[in-house]
């Protein structure tokens, strides 16, 4: 019954095409949350992460008014009584957040608004971001449709709806009658969705010379390009090649190791491999990063220092492929049974059809293959960081059993296993993320003048990421010799706008349990096999 979500528009996402305008999903309500903007906002005795890899510092009281942090005062020592002259003066509103941690709101560099196909409200989305303290979005596709986007994006801009800040990039040619297929047709569409009022251009692939008149197109345009390179298209034109025609962001991994072929000019593709047959598509993809050059090796180094040279941000999304390395665990996050929707679940599971839904057969030999897949590329990402290279965070959650919000929270985890600092960590889930995105001058950081976009949580992130999930974390009390929940965001706060996050996640629970019962499903987790 559950399927029909999954079939809806027949997915044509695979190669970037865009859904038809009429399937959009179901329009985030008027806002009915949060409290503010305050005339004065206080955020008393915090212990400040400030996101620019600085050590954490308190207490600390940040003041805010309306929707911008003016001042961020240092007034006391750890441990200390804190000299309440030393203080700012009360605000119309005060948060005491004494033995707390505050951080800038998270900016999720690669995040889908949903979609028909996993049968997702824009409500259930946005407060999943939210309520995980993720204050900017980058939707890299727009695939609900641009116009449909703009509105969100405007009326996020202006706290009509609880939502994160919204960055609209269109999936290249959507829109266009026809392919595109000369350089004067690319550079025509870009300036038609400039005019429209896109943010960026996601590309997926198409021939050099179409390739670069578009990203060429998009700097004049003053447009944000991120790019997929698709296996389709890739032969021809790597991350190499794109960066050196002005890519701002590449996403995920692919063409990267083909930028770093230097015994062989092609994926050593299996001979009966079909695209369309994502078996083949991930199976394969799972051997490709040891067809790539070694670190250390000449070719290693020119594409590294090319890329560095370039200022190519690295969007690696490492999260929607971590059930390729680990499938039961993915299945079994123990935040599907609350918060994953019953269509989104149908959505993930095996389905020839559905993107992202290829694991008919995953074998332990397949997960060695991305288990070493991963070793090679975290190495690259990491070693691109500590070289001056720019990584940002972004999570693509909506596919391969990844929720929204908490496969943010899992892209943190994972940027901590490639060898980040945990400050580095969330330097690349906030300031990097808005460097890439352009919008640096106003958010990703803690500091005076910017926009008030916090979020406040209880326990240390740089000590356990995994404090930062929605559903907590379980740590034995000695006290009482219970197994607690600890940790997830308490308030997020956008625009000087204070959100309880745990109420937004409440919200989410009901979608997900009104869902249930109308699809006549118990409260609980999702079947893993169907009779």
């Amino acid at each position: 019954m559950l399927r029909v979500f999954a079939l809806l528009a027949s997915f044509v996402l695979l190669m970037g095409i865009a859904r038809p305008a009429h399937a959009q999903i179901e329009p985030a309500p008027d806002r009915a949350e949060g409290e503010g903007p305050y005339e004065r906002l206080v955020i008393r005795g915090a212990t400040v992460i400030d996101g620019t890899g600085a050590p954490p510092n308190g207490p600390v009281d940040i003041v805010v008014e309306n929707d911008r942090i003016v001042e961020v005062r240092t007034v006391g020592y750890p441990g200390v009584p804190i000299d309440e002259a030393r203080r700012p003066a009360a605000g119309d509103r005060e948060i005491d957040a004494s033995g707390m941690y505050v951080l800038p709101g998270f900016v999720d560099a690669h995040a889908h608004l949903g979609g028909t196909a996993q049968g997702t409200p824009a409500e259930y989305v946005l407060k999943l971001w939210m309520g995980h303290g993720v204050t900017t979005a980058r939707d890299p596709g727009s695939s609900n449709g641009l116009d449909w986007m703009l509105a969100h994006r405007t009326r996020s801009a202006a706290n009509e709806i609880t939502a994160p800040r919204l960055h609209a990039y269109v999936s290249f040619g959507q829109g266009h009658e026809g392919p595109i297929a000369t350089p004067a047709q690319a550079r025509a569409w870009v300036q038609g969705i400039a005019a429209q009022g896109a943010d960026g251009v996601k590309f997926f692939g198409a021939g050099p010379a179409i390739m670069e008149a578009a990203l060429d197109e998009a700097q004049q345009q003053g447009l944000g390009t991120a790019m997929h390179h698709a296996q389709m298209d890739v032969a021809r034109v790597n991350v190499l090649d794109t960066a050196t025609w002005g890519l701002t962001t590449m996403e995920h991994w692919y063409g990267l190791p083909e930028a770093l072929f230097d015994e062989r000019t092609v994926q050593d593709y299996r001979l009966d491999y079909n695209y369309q047959n994502e078996a083949h598509r991930f199976g394969e993809a799972g051997k490709l990063w040891k067809q790539a050059a070694e670190p250390g090796s000449e070719r290693y180094e020119t594409v590294m220092d090319s890329l560095l040279a370039l200022d190519l941000t690295l969007v690696p999304t490492f999260n929607i492929y971590d059930a390729n390395r680990d499938l039961m665990r993915a299945i079994n996050a123990d935040w599907h049974a609350k918060y994953t929707l019953p269509a989104m679940w149908d959505f993930f599971r095996p389905n020839r059809a559905a993107h992202g839904s290829y694991h008919f057969y995953w074998t332990q030999e397949n997960e060695l293959d991305w288990q070493d897949n991963y070793r090679r590329w975290m190495y690259f990402v990491n070693d691109y960081k500590n070289r001056g290279g720019r990584v940002a965070a972004g999570s693509d959650s909506g596919f391969i059993y990844q929720t929204y919000g908490f496969g943010f929270i899992r892209e943190l985890e994972l940027l901590r296993e490639a060898g980040f600092h945990p400050l580095e960590v969330i330097r690349a889930a906030t300031l990097k993320g808005a460097e890439a995105i352009g919008v640096d001058d106003e958010v990703g950081s803690i500091e005076v003048g910017k926009k008030a976009d916090l979020v406040i949580v209880p326990e240390n992130p740089l000590e356990n990421l995994k404090s930062l999930y929605g559903t907590g974390w379980p740590r034995l009390n000695d006290e009482t010799g219970a197994v607690e929940r600890v940790g997830g965001a308490h308030y997020t706060i956008k625009d000087g706008i204070l959100f309880d996050a745990r109420e937004l996640l409440a919200d989410v629970r009901q979608i997900v349990r009104e869902a249930k019962n109308e699809a006549g499903l118990p409260e609980g987790p999702m079947p893993v096999e169907t009779d």
